[in-house]
């Protein structure tokens, strides 16, 4: 193809008015997306994932029932691989592929699924395990009990670390029988609410976001082990934010030398500068995040892509290669836009 084959794939809130998942040609150098294509085959889509080989995108049902789904990706767009399988779980909100099995964070009953992936990619139509969190944390409203919010394998693929917003926790797992299996919980600061996990590319460290206190959570990350040990927490705002902040997203940069945050009730990105390999984090810049409401961002070579949810677009950011600072280029409509993944041949992320 004359793009190189590179592809974004966003999800969307139907229940708002979205149009599902939405698929655009990604222009090279710049960045810049053309619609290409929706299809609207399960409700509420808002999280996606590619398979490494980009064949195969995966999607959750972020609704009260809970599934996911699977697609083949084609050039004129995914197409369904099967029913949606459900999850047994209330309000997936993000997905992963780990050890032959798509895990789902499980936000609104506080678990992780996991669903068996067959040799083809599609999904087996049952769930081989859940693993239901317990606990609480002192916020009134949004900490009554558990709210798993993300799972993602560690970098070496050994581990699938869940971050859990309602029990204040990061909870590092494995499989067994297509299971996930408790290895270890680290405790976070109580009231905090992480939110999303990234990791540095060397693996040696992690990134937690909350969302209940806007802050950035440095730690150790040791592989050999699954430990995950807390070293610092940094604010990702300038100043103390009027209302509820609710940070939303965190990627590092492919190179691994930029941080950036999505702040939701400030509509702002923050950036920062990696230093000493990644053991510390500095504040560069908080620019305009293009729209309103930004819920999710990815960083793809060059290009920072938003989801903004409220304003209903999602808007790409050439990335300063000195600073890291995030200059935006344009956008497209996609209503109740919540997440951006990229892939194909010249795709990095």
């Amino acid at each position: 193809m004359a793009d190189g084959g590179r592809r974004a794939f966003i999800g969307s809130f139907t229940a708002a008015g979205g149009p599902g998942i939405v698929t655009a040609a990604i222009t090279p150098g710049s960045g810049a997306l053309t619609v290409l294509s929706t299809v609207n085959a399960v409700p509420d889509p808002s999280w996606l994932a590619l398979s490494p080989d980009g064949r195969m995108l995966y999607a959750v049902s972020e609704t009260a029932e809970g599934s996911v789904a699977a697609f083949r990706v084609s050039g004129s767009g995914p197409e369904p691989a099967g029913r949606a399988v459900p999850v047994d779980g209330s309000g997936p909100t993000h997905l992963s592929l780990f050890a032959g099995h798509l895990l789902t964070a499980n936000y609104g009953c506080g678990s992780v699924s996991a669903v068996p992936v067959r040799p083809d990619g599609s999904l087996a139509r049952a769930v081989s395990g859940v693993l239901r969190h317990t606990g609480s944390g002192p916020h009134p409203q949004r900490q009554q009990g558990p709210h798993a919010h993300q799972v993602q394998p560690d970098p070496s693929g050994r581990w699938a670390v869940g971050v859990d917003l309602g029990t204040d926790s990061v909870r590092v797992c494995t499989l067994t029988d297509g299971t996930p299996v408790p290895h270890r919980e680290i405790a976070l600061r109580p009231g905090s609410g992480p939110r999303h996990l990234a990791f540095h590319p060397h693996g040696a460290y992690a990134y937690v976001l909350n969302e209940l206190s806007p802050s950035l959570v440095v730690c150790r990350w040791e592989a050999a082990d699954g430990g995950l040990r807390p070293l610092a927490e940094i604010p990702v705002l300038p100043g103390t934010p009027v209302g509820d902040a609710y940070p939303s997203a965190v990627a590092v940069s492919p190179d691994g030398r930029f941080v950036w945050t999505a702040t939701r009730g400030e509509d702002v990105l923050s950036v920062f500068a990696v230093e000493r390999e990644g053991e510390a984090l500095t504040p560069l810049a908080t620019v305009s995040c293009g729209g309103r409401w930004p819920r999710a961002i990815t960083a793809c070579d060059d290009v920072l892509y938003v989801a903004n949810e409220r304003s209903g677009d999602v808007t790409w950011f050439s990335l300063d290669p000195d600073t890291g600072v995030p200059r935006r280029g344009g956008s497209i409509p996609v209503p109740a836009a919540t997440c951006v993944v990229a892939g194909g041949p010249a795709s990095r992320s």
